[in-house]
């Protein structure tokens, strides 16, 4: 393609003069985004002329593999009521230069949405129904009952809302109504592309081609991709292995310079959940003569309960001994000697100390301080906390009884466990050595189903802490952890000894010691040795560049006919009045194309808005996080 003629007068020019005529050639049809719109985007999609830059030579381009001077046409007639009362679609269904398909909308339309419209009651904002613009098998438009939070960017525009909603408004509303439409018809036909839509009064005229594929059926293999996403890598190293290019780079000397292996491993938060029993806390090892578990209470016997069951002649020493186990002394609630009796002398030990004796003082380990024969039973309830005593491990219990002649003695212990359940959670870091590897490094991690990390590049997302459930339905555990798994991969380098490392040594002897206007080199030469040069150095006038494409803001006044379940908002607001924001391109002539009914807030220029928008986004963003859920009016 020819851009720029050679003139004449551009013969004589110079290299430089030559250059910048081309360069404002290029920004006067180029220059900003309705230039590039206007001169070629439109143009080339509708297989109208696109003219060089110099404007000498023009052709038709056939970017498209079908087009069509009218895809869809939309007319919309508002009523009395302010409801579009009529609304009549036209398409040309297969891109044949022809109108093939007519229809009229059943009912009448008193609000749009971006994907749909709602239909009432005329004139009311009452019997309202909502429909989604969806398409048939037949490739048909069809409007299908929707739920409200089905559909998107719902207003109202009948006289509900306010007079004259839909007449002032028209092209708006127009794009909007259109817009659904065409939504609808690309997503079930992603082979269609929209190169134009004009608005002639209460008509909108959208220019369409066919440029995804050159293909008879909508179903295209590339569509494919948006559905499963992940499936674009297999596919893109499948395509690879049969390029004979792909091979031509993968055996050269910079493909087999270092082999890449990928190694995968990950971080897991294992919890395990169980419910212990008594003995699992606590169990009697030896000893006693009776044991009963009841809920959360194990009672213990020890001793020689029956009636003159002991013999002891004179004075006789009876040893009676039990041991416990204890695996879980945090879980135990309470432990207490709870009564005991003898006839004659008693006391009690536990691990060789003595925590009870009676019917007096009884230390030694010998006889009894006073007379052994008491002639009656002895008996003590003393409830004595012993929880202290029963640390982890074994302890024993010892009854020491002394008996004149007959008798009998007892103790009896009791002991009060937590038996709900318990988890017990540990990390297992299966990434560690490869993290440590400094020949790895890491090229994607999904953390709980959220990917951080995505080809060695952080991707900022971060999953909020998760709440999980673990155990059984008898023995249910909740816990809330920043993460409980983490997938990685890393790309580890396996052979490091290929290629050699470049030679940088004359770009930095040229950096080091060239100015603004000395440009110093130093080249090799055959025989191995060097040689340095220094010579003038200028780089011509750049000329002046934009510091950006200047635009200027505007608004318009406007009344709040945006919809929720509840109704119009504008109704629930003490002031519906606002304003609708516009940014307009300015264009070469720096003149701001104000709008009808609208007022210029800033002049032509470099705007700088992204303050005023991290504030709104700072506010929505608050205002969702102060919303509450419940079931019943807060």
């Amino acid at each position: 393609m020819v851009f720029l003629g050679a003139t004449p007068q551009a013969a004589g020019q110079s290299v430089e003069d030559r250059a910048r005529s081309a360069a404002a050639a290029a920004r006067a049809k180029s220059g900003d985004s309705e230039a590039l719109q206007r001169n070629y985007v439109t143009p080339g999609l509708a297989g109208q002329p696109v003219s060089t830059i110099d404007g000498r030579q023009s052709f038709n381009p056939s970017l498209a593999c079908q087009k069509t001077a009218t895809l869809l046409e939309v007319l919309a007639q508002p009523g009395a009521t302010g409801d579009l009362m009529s609304v009549q679609i036209a398409r040309d269904t297969d891109l044949d230069g022809k109108i093939d398909s007519r229809a009229t909308l059943p009912a009448p339309v008193s609000g749009i949405c971006a994907n749909g419209v709602i239909s009432c009651q005329p004139g009311s904002w009452s019997q309202c129904k909502h429909f989604r613009w969806n398409v048939d098998g037949t490739g048909q438009l069809k409007l299908s009952e929707a739920a409200l939070d089905e559909l998107a960017g719902c207003y109202c525009i009948n006289n509900s809302c306010g007079a004259n909603l839909a007449w002032g408004n028209l092209a708006s509303v127009l794009r909007d109504l259109g817009g659904g439409m065409i939504g609808a018809l690309t997503t079930a036909d992603p082979r269609f592309g929209i190169a134009q839509a004009v608005t002639d009064g209460p008509l909108i005229r959208y220019t369409g081609a066919q440029t995804t594929a050159c293909a008879a059926s909508p179903q295209l293999p590339q569509t494919a991709y948006r559905a499963n996403p992940v499936t674009i890598a297999g596919d893109a190293q499948a395509t690879a292995a049969s390029s004979s290019l792909f091979e031509t780079l993968t055996g050269s000397p910079a493909g087999l310079g270092k082999a890449i292996q990928q190694r995968r491993c990950t971080i897991e938060r294992q919890v395990e959940v169980r419910q212990p029993g008594i003995e699992d806390i606590v169990e009697r090892v030896s000893g006693g003569y009776s044991v009963t578990i009841t809920g959360k209470t194990l009672d213990l016997a020890m001793g020689s309960p029956g009636e003159n069951s002991l013999r002891g002649g004179n004075c006789g020493l009876i040893d009676f001994r039990m041991t416990l186990r204890v695996d879980a002394p945090d879980r135990i609630v309470a432990a207490r000697l709870l009564d005991y009796y003898a006839d004659d002398w008693a006391q009690l030990r536990i691990d060789g100390q003595l925590i009870a004796s009676g019917p007096g003082g009884w230390s030694s380990l010998g006889l009894p301080p006073a007379k052994c024969e008491r002639s009656d039973r002895f008996s003590a309830s003393p409830n004595l906390d012993i929880k202290s005593y029963l640390t982890k491990g074994e302890h024993e219990i010892w009854l020491r009884v002394a008996v004149a002649d007959k008798g009998e003695a007892r103790a009896r212990f009791q002991i009060q466990v937590n038996d709900s359940c318990q988890s017990s959670e540990q990390l297992v870091d299966h990434c560690a050595a490869i993290a440590q590897d400094k020949k790895c490094r890491i090229d994607s991690e999904t953390v709980d189903g959220v990917q951080t990390f995505r080809n060695g590049v952080n991707t900022g997302l971060r999953p909020l802490p998760q709440t999980r459930q673990f155990g059984t339905s008898s023995c249910p555990i909740e816990l809330k952890r920043d993460f409980f798994l983490r997938e990685r991969s890393y790309r580890c380098e396996i052979d490091s000894t290929a290629l050699p490392a470049p030679d940088l040594s004359r770009g930095a002897y040229i950096l080091d010691r060239s100015t603004e206007t000395l440009l110093a080199d130093r080249m090799r030469t055959t025989t191995g040795g060097a040689t340095e040069t220094i010579r003038p150095f200028s780089l011509p006038d750049r000329g002046a560049v934009p510091a950006c494409e200047p635009i200027c803001k505007t608004r318009a006044p406007k009344v709040n006919t945006a919809t929720a379940p509840q109704g119009v908002i504008g109704s629930q607001q003490n002031d519906p009045s606002s304003f609708d924001t516009y940014y307009h391109s300015c264009g070469t002539d720096n003149v701001c194309p104000v709008g009808p009914g609208e007022e210029l807030i800033s002049a032509c220029g470099c705007l700088d808005d992204f303050p005023e928008a991290v504030v709104m986004m700072q506010t929505v963003r608050l205002a969702g996080a102060d919303l509450l859920c419940t079931t019943s009016p807060q």
